[in-house]
This record gives structure tokens, sequence and C-alpha cells, in this order.
């Protein structure tokens, strides 16, 4: 039997996994019986355990929803039953219609000067249409009290600047799928194949031009590298060929001091990008966007249609059925109602207290690890502690809800395209008003039901909703070190955000500011480096991972590792080898090869399988726990191993 090594990294995982020795591959010593058998469901991308609980979770809701829809009288909640109502809408073929759609669709196609569209652009921002500039109200990341305005450009019809390079044979497949099916969609409301042919051609031309201009995924990943604050007066004499002044202040009814540029490069390039010549082709791509965006809602011969590009896109057999489609268009909207519900109905108060004192004594194994740190200075080991002492910890659910939910209500007489555009402009409506108002620190970014967790460095809080905080990553019934392998490691993961390359940038109040002393900054980034080159180049499932793109992750899962193994050993039942069993088995992952190629492009995560291996690589306890020599394959000299925080 082939035995598959890590080898200080190497080893693609992703492809012909054999089992192996926990000396020579940890993953797959604990996941290969599980990645050789493991099926992906058919209307799935992948499979592993944050999936498991995603299909457990919408197993569940969805029979909920169903039940609530035999009899809506058992709805206590009026914002569930306005999800509910959603849901019956989309559920229901007969309801569905292209009347509607067609009459926005040739709004776009009726501009017919580049004067006439820059009239339309603050309607454009107001209904969600993708115009060639984007616009998003947030906090100041430098003075995160206040909401300011962010400008953005306008984004690529394929996933990453890296589908277009000329030896990438799936971006040209993906791009010929993409034209075939809007080619299809505009015939099927009744435009002339020329007609279509020709509309489509336009849009990739436009959509060419963007390719060398807009950020690539690992630009990015450089977060703080968006906030590029520019007086608004200048900004409008510099940019000749877009009215952003008249988008501006059509949109937040006011003219702001200045605004946020989240593409420098792009902005330096619109006159060229928008101009009387490239007018046809901006209408034309902006047709296209929208009926690509919005197919799914008109018909559900559409939704199929449309289904062909998003299937070539992940690899996935099939589409959703109609009735998942429903449920996942009424949870997604209505997202925090419905977490809500889930997790003061399956969450229990006995596990919320649980993890909450796990991450209490997470934030205090830190500042002790601060305390003890050799490598920075006591000044900055003291701003560190403060930062940590200002956290905010959400945990399950938000007690309440945005308001902004209580303003969506379902027109059963309308049709689904109708009430989806209708809570649109609710939503966007919403999220201009929040311009004028202070930030509200209390807001979740994940709704309760999400299997996922997060660290938000402008409002310095860590987010652990109640949809994750189940087996494999937690139970009351696991023991202690399987418990820290596991959500223990995601919590330590959350709050080692606050000290990546990114959050180190933010100080306790969300603010962007530099507290680091110019030495212990420049000590950092060569740690930092040190972390870029150990995950450089490591093959994965036919590719290589992008060491920069994924590098802020991977510092939050290394000291969120070794943070979650000093907690675990406080215990009386701590076990090493049950604590890296628990942290491999949560990462175990199988995915298309489409989906790996998507992720190895744009996510900032590097693949599941090297997380659960190179990491454990990183911490001596691993190689105690099952007595690691030199020469297996799991073996990394002590000089090669990174140890950040």
């Amino acid at each position: 039997m082939l035995m598959r090594k890590v080898v200080g990294g190497a080893g693609d995982i992703g492809i012909d996994p054999e089992p192996a020795d926990y000396k020579d591959n940890l993953y797959l010593a604990v996941n290969g019986e599980w990645q050789k058998t493991a099926q992906i469901p058919s209307d799935k991308s992948s499979a592993g355990a944050s999936m498991e609980l995603d299909i457990d979770i919408e197993k569940k809701l969805m029979q909920e929803f169903h039940d609530f829809a035999q009899d809506t009288s058992t709805i206590a909640d009026p914002q569930l039953l306005e999800a509910v109502k959603l849901y019956q809408v989309a559920n229901d073929t007969d309801k569905l219609s292209t009347e509607s759609f067609l009459k926005d669709l040739k709004k776009i196609a009726g501009i017919n000067s580049l004067a006439d569209l820059n009239q339309h652009l603050a309607d454009m921002v107001k209904n969600n249409i993708s115009a060639p500039v984007g616009l998003w109200i947030d906090a100041d990341m430098k003075d995160t009290a206040k909401n300011v305005i962010y400008l953005d450009g306008a984004g690529l019809i394929l996933p990453d600047k890296s589908y277009y390079e000329k030896d990438n044979k799936s971006g040209q497949k993906l791009l010929k799928k993409y034209a075939e099916v809007a080619e299809k969609l505009l015939i099927m409301l009744d435009y002339a194949e020329s007609d279509a042919q020709a509309i489509v051609k336009k849009a990739l031309a436009f959509d060419k031009l963007l390719v060398p201009i807009v950020k690539s995924s690992e630009e990015w990943a450089d977060y703080t590298k968006i906030y590029n604050p520019m007086n608004f007066a200048e900004l409008i004499k510099k940019v000749k060929n877009v009215n952003l002044q008249s988008m501006v202040e059509g949109t937040i009814n006011t003219t702001p001091e200045k605004v946020i540029i989240v593409q420098p490069r792009f902005f330096n390039k619109l006159d060229e990008l928008v101009n009387d010549d490239t007018f046809e082709n901006i209408r034309a791509w902006m047709m296209v966007q929208y009926l690509m965006d919005n197919a799914k809602f008109l018909t559900e011969e559409s939704r199929q249609i449309v289904g062909e590009y998003q299937l070539a896109l992940s690899g996935a057999a099939e589409l959703p059925s109609r009735v998942k489609f429903a449920y996942h268009l009424a949870e997604g909207n209505f997202d925090q109602v419905v977490g809500r519900y889930y997790g003061k109905k399956y969450f229990g108060e006995k596990a919320k207290a649980q993890v909450g004192e796990m991450i209490k004594r997470m934030i205090g194994i830190y500042k002790q690890r601060l305390a003890d740190n050799t490598w920075l200075s006591e000044a900055t080991k003291q701003k560190a502690i403060v930062k940590l002492n200002k956290i905010v910890v959400k945990v399950g659910y938000p007690e309440k809800i945005e308001a902004r939910f209580k303003k969506y209500h379902i027109d059963e007489n309308l049709s689904l395209y109708e009430n989806l555009l209708n809570l649109t402009k609710v939503t966007i409506q919403d999220d201009i008003e929040e311009y004028s108002k202070p930030v509200d620190p209390t807001k979740w970014l994940m709704p309760g039901h999400m299997v996922n967790a997060c660290y938000d460095p402008s409002r310095n809080d860590v987010t652990f909703p109640a949809g994750i905080l189940q087996p494999p990553f937690y139970s009351l019934q696991q023991t202690s070190s399987e418990n820290y392998g596991g959500i223990g490691a995601t919590i330590a993961h959350e709050i080692s955000h606050a000290f990546d390359n990114n959050g180190a940038q933010f100080d306790e109040f969300g603010n962007m500011n530099n507290w680091w002393t110019k030495e212990d900054y420049s000590k950092f980034q060569k740690l930092t480096q040190k972390m870029i080159d150990q995950f450089t180049g490591i093959p994965y499932a036919g590719g290589k991972v992008n060491g920069t793109l994924v590098v802020s992750e991977n510092i939050a899962d290394v000291g969120g590792l070794r943070c979650a193994i000093e907690a675990a050993k406080l215990e009386p039942d701590y076990d090493p080898k049950q604590f890296f069993i628990y942290w491999a088995k949560s990462w175990r992952f199988k995915a298309t090869q489409e989906y790996n190629e998507n992720l190895l492009a744009t996510d900032v995560h590097a693949p599941q399988p090297l997380r659960a291996t190179v990491m454990s690589q990183d911490l001596d306890e691993f190689y105690d726990a099952f007595d690691v020599k030199k020469g297996d394959g799991m073996w990394l000299d002590p000089q090669d191993r990174v140890n950040i925080w």
C-alpha cells in the first residue's frame, strides 16, 4: 500500500488518498478511510465536517419550513412568518413570471448614451444593478464609530484574474459556458439569436477590459489596502467620464467630505474603461450581469439554464431541488430571523455557558503567552493585552435582530422576482440610511444557524454561531482534549485574527492604528514571511498553494492551535493524541476538482487537509504525542516550525 507522507508540507493529499500512519500524515491517519469512501452530495460541491453539519441543519430547518407552510397559524414570530411566506412563493411555480423582470431589463437596454447612464447611476445603486462603479456604506476603518462611503470597481465574470490566463483551460471553458448560458436565457426571453449573441459578445469584451485592472484575490487578501481615503471634491475633478457626484449624492442625499477608494488602480484607469467608445459594451455587460444574477428567480426553466453555468463552476452533479432552493432563498434573506429561531430551539444555555468559559480561558491564556513572549517589547505586549481585554464575545445567536427585518413583507400576489426586488430595495435603503447614523457595535456578522465563526477587526469582536457548536467541533459528551482540538482551536483561531497580518493593524477600538514599535513590527513581518514560505508551492488537487493569499488564516490557525493545546493541558484529562485527532477530524474535506481550483485561486484559507497536517507540524507537542522522528513524513526540523503567538 502506498503510504502518503507529508514531508515538511509536501505531498498532494487532494489526489488518490490512501490511509497513512500518524507519523507520516496526520490527516490521512485520521480521515483516510473517510476520504476514500465519502460521497459528495449530488447538489453540493464538497463534503466534510462542516458540510455534514450544514446538511444536518438544512434537513432540520427544511422540515420545519415544510411543516410551517402547512399551517402558518403555528408561527409565533411575525418575521419568521414572512420567511415562510417567501418559501411558499418560491416553491409555487405558478407564481413565477418574467414580466416584471423584462421591464427592468429593457430599462437597462434603453439607456442610450454615457450621459444617460450617468443620470441613472444612483437608481442603479438603489436597485442593485451592476454598474462600472459600486458603492457601499460601512464603518470608517480609522474611526469605527462613524460610517463612511466606500467606492469600488466592477467585478469580473470569473472568480479571479488567474482564470483569464492563457494556459488556464478551466477559465476558457467557463467563459464559453457563461456565454452559451447567457445567450440561451436571452433567447428564452424572446431575443433573436443574432441579437443575443451580439449582446453577450459585447459584455465579454468589457469584462476583458477589466482583467488587468481589477484586484486579484491575493491583493484582496491584504485587507487594509482597501482603505484609501480621498477628498470627494478632488475625486470628482479627477474622474471625467463617470458622474460620481450624481451617483453618490443621489444615493445618500448629501455631499460627503471624503470617500474611501477600495481599488485605486481601477479609479486611476476609470476614464479609459468608461467612455463613449466602450459605452455599448458596458450597457451589454450590465444587461447580461443583471440577467445572470436574477435568472434563477424567474421561471424553473431559467433556473435550470443559469444552473448550467453554476454547475460548471462548482463541479456539482445537479442543482438543488426546487423545494431546497426555496428554503435557502428564505433562510438567506431572513438569515437573522431563522438563525435566532434555530439558536433558541437547538442551542442550550448549558452549552452556551461552557463555550463562554472556554473563550474566557483562551483569552486568559493569550494574555499569559503575551506576557511570556520573547520577541515583543514590553510596550507592544501591554497594547496587545489591552486589545485582548476589549474583545467582545458573541456566542450562539443574537437576542435581537436588526430592525430592517420588520420592514420585510412578502406579497403572495406578486411574483418571486418582484418580492425579492422589494426585499433588496428595503435592504439597500436601510444600508443607505446607516450613513447618517453611528455604527452599531451590537450587530452580528453571522446568523445563529451558520456553521462558521469570525473575527471582525473593525469591531474587535468574535462571533461563534450555534451552528458550529456541535460535534466534531464541540459536544458536552466529548472529552476536554477533544473539545479543545475542535471548537477550542476554532475559538483561539478567531482570537488570533486580532493579531494576524491584517488584524494586527487595528487597535482595541477596531480603528486602523499602528500600536506597534517599529522593531516589533519588523520582527512580526519576518515571522509572517516564514509562514508564507511554509505554505507557498505545496501541491494540492493538481495545483499549488499561494502562501501570500492564505497567510492571515494560517497565522490564526497556528496561533489558535498553540493556545488551544495550552488550555487543554490545564485539564486533568489532557490527552494530546485526542487533541490532534479531533483537530484533524474537524478538517476532513473532499471536493470536486472545479471547486478545489476555485478555492486555490480565491480562498484566503489553506486547503483543509493541509490545515490539519502542516499546523500540527509546527507544534512540538505533536512530535511527543505520536513519537515522530526525523525521517517520518510529519517531521519538520525545529528551526522550520513556525511559532508566532
